[in-house]
This record gives structure tokens, sequence and C-alpha cells, in this order.
């Protein structure tokens, strides 16, 4: 299963934007608001769970400053990984996309389907309130 978010456009340098999410503690502010939980773990990982989900670990697994970071699952049962693309935007604006792909069997696939969706939509659309 492949899904990405719209493309959001952020009015700082690629540079800003990269540095922003590739620390991991920023994340909270991206997260949507029936997060129940939020823990930074490490340099490069952090746990999130929303309201009636399964907490979930995100570790940085690659890095192409200051066009992309891929983050995946550390742990647990599904593998999965968040990538976010950063382009040169107008002027020293940014053009953010994230991108989720993951290998789930096809009913697992609808029942997250909506949910992952709004969840990328929900971290891309609050990235250019705080950065």
């Amino acid at each position: 299963m492949n899904l990405e978010s719209p493309k959001v456009s952020v009015s700082k340098t690629p540079e800003e934007v990269f540095n922003f999410i590739s620390d991991v503690k920023n994340f909270e502010s991206l997260m949507p608001e029936n997060i129940s939980k939020f823990e930074v773990l490490g340099d490069d990982k952090f746990l999130f769970a929303l309201k009636g989900m399964p907490e979930i670990i995100l570790k940085k697994k690659a890095v192409r400053p200051p066009n992309k970071i891929e983050f995946g699952a550390a742990g647990g049962k599904i593998d999965f990984s968040l990538v976010a693309h950063i382009l040169e935007g107008a002027d020293t604006d940014s053009d953010v996309k994230l991108e989720f792909s993951g290998d789930f069997n096809p009913m697992m696939s609808m029942m997250i389907k909506g949910p992952i969706s709004k969840f990328i939509e929900t971290l891309v659309t609050n990235l250019p309130k705080s950065v």
C-alpha cells in the first residue's frame, strides 16, 4: 500500500525544513489532536499513540540532506516507511510531501487506509505552522 499526502508549501528553506524534521522531538508539534502518547526514545527514534490505536515506534532509517528523510517502523508486527520529500519551492520556500508505504494484507489495507491517509495529511498540514 502506497499513500501520499498533499504537497504543502513552507516558508522556510529546504535546509531549515530538513533540520526541523530531522529532530524527532519536533514531531510532537505535527501530531493530530487525538494523540494519547508521545515519547522521544533517542536521537533518531520516537514512540507515539493515537487514541484507540496501538503504540507505534518510528526510527530514522535514511537521510539525504536537504531533500529526503526516511523513517521506518522500529519493531512491532508491521513493516512500513514514512518518507518526507522536501523540494525547493519559489524564492526561499519549500514544498513538502509525505509518502507512506507498507506491505499489508488486503483486509488490513482496507482498515488502515483512511486513518493513515488522514494521519499523514495532518502531519504535513501542521508543518508550515510548526517550523
